[in-house]
């Protein structure tokens, strides 16, 4: 029995019935690097772990938007320091910002690689001095919304619109 035309009978079936492909995103691997001596993500473990999970997340959406298919993304995150500073209420913490020297900054280091190749590569320091003013983005309405349209404004210098 020679079952060779049945199975390419079977793939161009399956070929003609399935969906549209979809053009697969970049992926990009976020490390944070000693994170328990970073200048400011918060007052304990609980602060930190939100912070760590809420920006980790936040670029790796960035890649899956914004990378082609077959690009990886490496950051390594060597430090962040907050917008704002803590206050302590006796109703608990309390994050404020004033516009002052309490700005958003984060350091970084990163590599994009398209398999082995490396496309480009390098260290950032961000910061957003005038952080209050300035445009209205979306990412403002969310957690760490400074933080996130920093980080949306180098994304998209460096590897292109997301």
């Amino acid at each position: 029995m020679n079952l060779k035309p049945f199975g390419s009978l079977l793939i161009v079936t399956a070929a003609a019935v399935a969906p549209p492909s979809v053009q697969a995103a970049g992926e990009v691997k976020v490390n944070f690097a000693a994170p328990e001596k970073f200048s400011d993500i918060g007052m304990g473990s609980v602060d930190r772990e939100r912070v760590l999970r809420g920006l980790g997340d936040f670029l790796k959406s960035l890649g899956a938007k914004g990378l082609p298919d077959g690009q990886t993304l490496e950051l390594e995150i060597t430090n962040i320091d907050l917008a704002g500073e803590v206050r302590f209420t006796p109703k608990g913490d309390l994050r404020v910002t004033r516009g002052r020297a309490d700005w958003p900054q984060i350091e970084l280091r990163y590599t994009l690689r398209a398999g082995e190749a490396v496309l480009k590569s390098g260290d950032a320091k961000l910061s957003d001095v005038a952080y209050t003013s300035g445009r209205s983005t979306p990412d403002l309405k969310t957690e760490f919304g400074y933080e996130k349209r920093m980080l949306r404004t180098w994304f998209t210098e460096t590897f292109g619109k997301p």
